[in-house]
């Protein structure tokens, strides 16, 4: 297979590496297009070959190239370059979110429905051992039939301060971490029930980050940005970017061209996306979520748990147990991997029986290699196929258009105070 990457930002690097590593004999690639050229020279370089570079005007020479595009862009620009890639009859790989909103998902559905290429959405956590556990557990019928699911996620001041000094921070881009992080979580729901969201109903808040937060926390004045400000090294909410190799050559040697600042101040101006969300869904099997999603908290994890007909089910996981005040130089989740009191548990509890231990197997992707295990088995699913998954952990379209809508109906309830009925199985907004 001959790929391209439209999208050269830090999340393109995973694919990049698995064909120039482990899957290189999976294809080849063959195309860069961004709209920075500096980023693109950092991935040719990593590539080591003279990669064709081409600006996003130039899309069409990329997919003449082509048999496949890996779509890593700012979320917004998902369905332009998805939609694009699978007119012309190639297969997709498209990070989640499949896109930001309800126009880009039917106009995603109508390309994906008349076209020959195949299009793939990266649902990671799918893969995680701990979270594939979960599904056989609910499968086999060990809680019998699930009536509902309570499903906390808390982001760290590490991690979940980052979505706020970057581009995810204006609600355009990325959709708000509704439609951007969540959308792991509603998969997952989505996949663990085999069912589909009906109903939604929300409320959202910006309680911690922004300009008007900090000015009532007495925080101001603040810096516009962590490079030179005053507190960069004693701060832990000022990141600095040339300390790190990849993220200086990346983004801050890649200003001049495109003027994106990747170390805004979380307390800034600008910040158009909530901190703090509640959502309840119904689904098709009548099963009811309680969600919730906090980005300010000083661990980073996560908790769920079914109730059945005939018991409970309860994951519980700690991917970084407490925040040091000066680890912002690594904000993304791979610094969780082995960071130190990590824990998980998966706890079996059926009526009338003492509650049991289920080990959680580490799989062929172990407990490293990103996401709980999850990114390289999912690597595996991309560049040589499935299988027989009997998980059936590969996500398409539609499941990328359920999990987006059900953040997307989320949002607008949060807007109107109403909620929000899906319907054609979860893939349109009533």
């Amino acid at each position: 297979m001959k790929y391209a990457f439209v999208g050269l930002g830090h999340r393109a690097q995973m694919y990049v590496d698995a064909l120039l590593g482990e899957w290189r004999d999976a294809g080849t690639i063959v195309a860069l297009c961004d709209t920075n050229r500096t980023r693109m020279d950092y991935y040719a370089e990593r590539i080591g070959a003279q990669v064709p570079r081409f600006s996003p005007a130039e899309f069409g020479k990329v997919l003449e190239l082509a048999d496949a595009v890996i779509v890593t862009t700012v979320d917004a620009a998902h369905a332009r370059y998805v939609c694009a890639a699978l007119d012309a009859g190639k297969d997709v790989v498209v990070e989640k979110p499949l896109t930001v909103d309800a126009e880009g998902c039917a106009a995603i559905a109508a390309s994906a429905e008349r076209s020959s290429g195949k299009l793939i959405v990266t649902f990671n956590y799918r893969y995680s051992p701990r979270n594939s556990a979960v599904r056989r557990i609910l499968v086999d019928g060990a809680i019998g039939e699930v009536t509902s699911v309570h499903f906390e996620w808390t982001l760290d001041t590490i991690h979940g301060a980052d979505y706020f000094r970057r581009w995810h921070r204006d609600r355009d881009s990325s959709g708000g971490l509704l439609v951007h992080k969540s959308t792991h979580h509603f998969d997952l729901v989505n996949w663990w029930l085999a069912a589909a969201p009906e109903l939604v109903f929300a409320q959202t808040d910006l309680r911690f980050y922004g300009a008007e937060n900090a000015r009532k926390r007495g925080l101001d004045p603040r810096p516009e940005r962590g490079q030179g400000a005053p507190g960069l090294g004693s701060d832990p909410f000022i990141l600095d970017i040339s300390a790190d190799p990849r993220l200086k050559r990346l983004y801050l040697d890649a200003e001049h061209e495109d003027g994106y600042v990747r170390d805004q101040d979380v307390f800034g101006e600008g910040v158009t996306i909530d901190d703090n969300m509640s959502v309840l869904v119904r689904y098709t099997n009548r099963a009811i979520m309680t969600y919730s999603l906090h980005a300010h908290a000083p661990w980073e994890g996560y908790r769920v748990a079914f109730n059945g007909t005939e018991g409970r089910l309860e994951l519980d996981v700690v991917e970084r147990e407490w925040t040091p005040p000066h680890a912002a130089i690594d904000p993304s989740a791979a610094s969780k991997e082995h960071a130190s009191g990590a824990w998980e548990r998966l706890t079996l509890r059926r009526h009338w029986s003492r509650p049991e231990e289920v080990p959680i197997e580490s799989g062929a992707g172990g407990h490293g290699g990103g996401h709980g295990g999850g990114d390289r088995l999912l690597l595996d699913d991309v560049f040589r196929g499935p299988g027989g998954d009997p998980l059936a952990r590969q996500a398409g379209y539609r499941d990328g258009i359920r999990s987006v809508l059900t953040g997307v109906a989320a949002t607008m309830s949060a807007r109107t105070g109403a909620p929000v009925v899906l319907e054609d199985d979860g893939t349109r907004v009533r």
